[in-house]
Order: C-alpha cells, then structure tokens, then sequence
C-alpha cells in the first residue's frame, strides 16, 4: 500500500488522540502527518509510531500543502467552514462529524457495509453516527442474506460518547459530587432516556440520527425503523439491543455461522459458559461483538441481537481509518 500525506483536524480531542492510537495500531501507511486544533492547543506535542509531532493551529491556510487526507474530529461547525477548503484544494475529507451525513451528495460509510459509495464523492465522506456504525456491521450480513423489514434499536450508550465532560461527570458522580457539566441529571447511579435534544417528534437527536442513517447507509427508503437511545453510567463502548423483523425465514444456527464469518464481527454466543458481548472487553479494540442470537418468537421472522462495540474506535477513529484504508486499497487516493 503506497504511503500517503494525512492530516488530523482535532488532534488534541479525544477521538483525535484516538486516530493516533489507530494509525500506529493498524500501521497505516503515512509518509508525512499534520495534527492541527484550536489556538489553545497550538504547540502541544503529540506522538505517532514512535514519532513527534507539533500540533498548529487550524486557520484557512492549513491545506496550503501536499495533503491526501484528511481526518476531522473537531464538531460540527469546524467541519462545515473547514471542510470545504480543504475539499476545494484536493484534499479528501473524512468527518467524524454530524454535518455531512444526510447531505445527498457526501457518501456516509461503514466500510464493512456499503464500501461502493466511495466511488463518487466530491472530496467529502461522513462518517456515521457511533452507534449506527456498529449496529450496521451487524446487520448487513442478515440484510443481504434475508432482507429485513423492520428495526428496533435500544440502545445503551457510554459517558465518552459525550466526550471528555461526560466522563467527567460520572467521574465526579462515583465521587459523591453529581455534577451536571454535561448532563441534565447525574450520570452516576443513573441510566439517562436522553441523548442530544428532543425534537417535536419526541425523539431524541441521537435516535433520529440512527434512523435516518441506516436507511441513507443501506440505500433503503422502504426500511422501518424506530429506536430508543439511553445513556448509561459507564466510562467505554456502546451497548445495543437489535430486535429485526427479517423478510424470510432463518434458522438461528444458520445466522450465526453466517455472522461468525462476515468482516468486522466476532461473535460472542456459548450461554453455557456465560459467554456473550461486554462493554468492558470490548473497550480498546476494533471489532463489533454480537451474540444473545436468539428467535423473537412473537411474530414470524424476528430476530434478537445484543451488540458491543468500541465506540471510539469502530464508532469513531477506526470506521475514519478503515475507510481511508479502503480508499488506498481500491486506487482511489
């Protein structure tokens, strides 16, 4: 794989940080690397693959150079300024953020699910919402393979989701201090029915994002689905409870060999050794964890799945470098 100029925008963050890991991790194929975030962190340190790098300060003159990528984890507003000026001088943008994903011309990506729609970009690929992410590598093997007519996701999500103020609010609230820097009620102690704002519809943000992005990732329109989003007092990785109304019948032994061999996944499933997905060994790895594949046996063709994942790697970091990755690997850089 040829080596390639990379940026990072947002590099102090804690998903920036996290491309960083990710990159020395899969030992992504760099010959020169840029890390740049706010004036405040201008001048900070930080390390890649045994190597230093100064972080500088994002200004409108910063893909003024030789830059094949670029990896953006820096929120919604810097995205919509920076991307374009990036895009605009040849760089391909990755973004982590919400700004893209439902803009019909920017291809949103999981690797493992709908890689064809990097072949028509116009320098700007979204990055799907954490939780969608992971739910979607579990599911396309069972969508190619049955179909699927209806979705219901619950979903029980980590503190780090909501970046370094979410940790530490519960940091504070397992010190007896319930501090609400971040949430509306203590986290601590706490399973909180709210993740982003509430829109008219009396859905969350967050569970609109889940919904409108698996269908936008699965090129299906036709697709039902409603979900519940909740956050949880835990420090890392996302928790999901998947119940699918499939299109044809399936035998529950056939759909887990079917997802112990799809990309991405590892299956966790042996209920006599109590083994099954937890967020605490899923926390610093890549995979997505399926397992509790068990029929729905109120109503023909259901289906259950509990799904974990990293959230700020595959949800995040890594989903960004896969898809570079993929863009190396298809000559499409």
């Amino acid at each position: 794989m040829k080596k390639i100029n990379l940026a990072i925008v947002g590099a102090t963050g804690m998903v920036g940080r996290t491309f960083l890991k990710v990159l020395e991790d899969r030992d992504f194929p760099f010959e020169n690397l840029y890390c740049f975030a706010s004036k405040k962190s201008a001048g900070e340190v930080v390390t890649c693959k045994g190597r230093e790098f100064i972080v500088e300060a994002l200004d409108e003159s910063s893909f003024d150079r030789d830059i094949d990528v670029a990896l953006f984890s820096a929120g919604g507003d810097i995205s919509l300024h920076f991307a374009p000026i990036a895009a605009r001088k040849g760089v391909i943008v990755i973004d982590n953020s919400s700004a893209w994903r439902m803009d019909p011309t920017v291809p949103l990506v999981v690797p493992e699910v709908n890689p064809e729609a990097l072949l028509s970009h116009q320098n700007i690929i979204a990055n799907p919402n954490c939780s969608t992410i992971q739910a979607l590598v579990a599911l396309k093997p069972l969508y190619d393979t049955y179909g699927i007519k209806r979705i219901v996701f619950s979903t029980y999500q980590a503190v780090s989701g909501s970046g370094v103020k979410g940790v530490s609010d519960l940091e504070e609230g397992l010190k007896g201090n319930h501090q609400k820097a971040c949430y509306p009620h203590a986290i601590a102690g706490n399973c909180l029915p709210q993740i982003d704002v509430f829109l008219d519809n009396g859905y969350t943000k967050e569970e609109m994002k889940m919904i409108l992005e698996t269908k936008k990732i699965l090129n299906d329109e036709t697709l039902k689905v409603t979900a519940t989003a909740v956050r949880v007092p835990i420090f890392n990785s996302h928790s999901e409870s998947i119940n699918v109304e499939l299109k044809s019948a399936f035998d529950v032994e056939a759909v887990k060999t079917l997802l112990s061999n799809a990309p991405g996944i590892v299956l966790q499933d042996d209920l006599s050794k109590l083994v099954y997905p937890l967020a605490a060994e899923a926390t610093g790895t890549d995979p997505v964890y399926v397992g509790r594949v068990r029929r729905d046996e109120s109503l023909d063709h259901g289906l259950n799945l509990w799904v974990v994942a990293d959230n700020i790697r595959k949800g995040a970091a890594t989903n960004a470098i896969q898809i570079a990755e993929t863009l190396l690997e298809r000559n499409l850089i």
